[in-house]
């Protein structure tokens, strides 16, 4: 017999698909593949991703769990047959294309990331999603090297306060912008170099003046519409401009001159549709480089935790943008 039930609690999505609109009802507990484990879900990270598929916008790739959900942290309770590296009763987070906001979740087992015995499930759902964007877009698209000046939108979000302590880590020189003063010192805290205040101060000058006209090596935008010929403008020669959103839109008007009279690239990238063996690349990668330094030189930054049943609240917080950091679904 499974030492699990057959059914689990998770998150639907109501007919008007408002935050207010989110509930829980039954599901069967997912089954695993011979290459799955089965994770009893103690906390699941909230994303923009889910907010926009709860929408309609951002459905799961074929074969993925319809349940919303990007990250999760909880306990190991089965394992599949040929699952080798792992027991059950070890404690682990993972990225996963869907299924965090329930019970039971499955993923592969090369998929998934050790937590530290002195680290909750809280904190720890609050690490894979961001460190995994962090990586594979300022450090692979963007090629950060140890003394580059990063400039980084959205400074006080999960992703941002995460690609701060990880740049910083690396050796660059980091700006961010956010939207409030609050913001801004949270941002410096964690060990932003210049943290600029948008509604306030124009980022492309403040960049210029940062940067000693150098402009910026690597740029990561979450935010699209004006940004766009913005960044362009802000951008250091040879220099690499990464979208992983558009929150302001994606169609934007721009002098593109500069891209070819300064070398720029322009690029973006999602990680929830990748393959199996990409995903699989990018967790022995982080495993290595990134995972040994988190709780240490890489800290989870949670703003808040509601209970599995409050996800609708947990939407409602994150499209409001008045947090910093993470905010968490406490599953237990």
């Amino acid at each position: 017999m499974p030492n699990h039930p057959e059914t689990m609690r998770a998150i639907a999505i109501g007919a008007d698909k408002s935050p207010q609109s989110l509930h829980i009802e039954t599901r069967p507990v997912p089954e695993i593949s011979d290459n799955e484990v089965l994770v009893g879900i103690g906390a699941a990270g909230v994303n923009r991703g889910d907010c926009v598929q709860r929408i309609g916008l951002y459905p799961p790739p074929p074969g993925a769990s319809d349940i919303m959900g990007l990250e999760f942290a909880g306990e190991i309770v089965a394992c599949g047959a040929q699952v080798t590296a792992w027991q059950p009763g070890a404690r682990v987070a993972a990225l996963v294309a869907g299924g965090g906001y329930g019970d039971y979740a499955s993923v592969h087992q090369d998929h998934i990331l050790p937590i530290p015995d002195s680290m909750s499930d809280i904190d720890a759902a609050a690490l894979p999603e961001t460190i995994f964007t962090v990586w594979a877009n300022i450090f692979e698209l963007g090629r950060l090297q140890a003394g580059d000046v990063l400039l980084v939108h959205g400074g006080s979000s999960g992703i941002g306060t995460t690609a701060i302590q990880m740049a910083k880590m690396a050796g660059a020189k980091v700006m961010v912008t956010a939207g409030s003063d609050e913001k801004c010192a949270a941002c410096t805290a964690l060990g932003a170099d210049l943290a600029v205040n948008y509604r306030q101060t124009d980022f492309v000058e403040a960049c210029a003046d940062f940067s000693g006209g150098h402009g910026a090596d690597v740029i990561l935008d979450m935010v699209g519409g004006d940004y766009v010929d913005r960044n362009i403008k802000a951008a250091a020669r040879g220099g690499r401009i990464v979208n992983i959103a558009y929150l302001q839109g994606s169609n934007a008007s721009a002098d593109f001159l500069p891209v070819m009279l300064k070398n720029l690239t322009l690029t973006g990238s999602t990680l929830r549709a990748r393959p199996l063996e990409e995903k699989t690349r990018l967790t022995r990668l982080i495993a290595a480089q990134i995972w040994p330094h988190i709780g240490d030189k890489i800290k989870p930054v949670v703003y808040r935790s509601f209970p599995l049943e409050e996800a609708g609240a947990a939407h409602e917080l994150m499209e409001s943008s008045q947090h910093i950091g993470k905010i968490i679904l406490d599953c237990r």
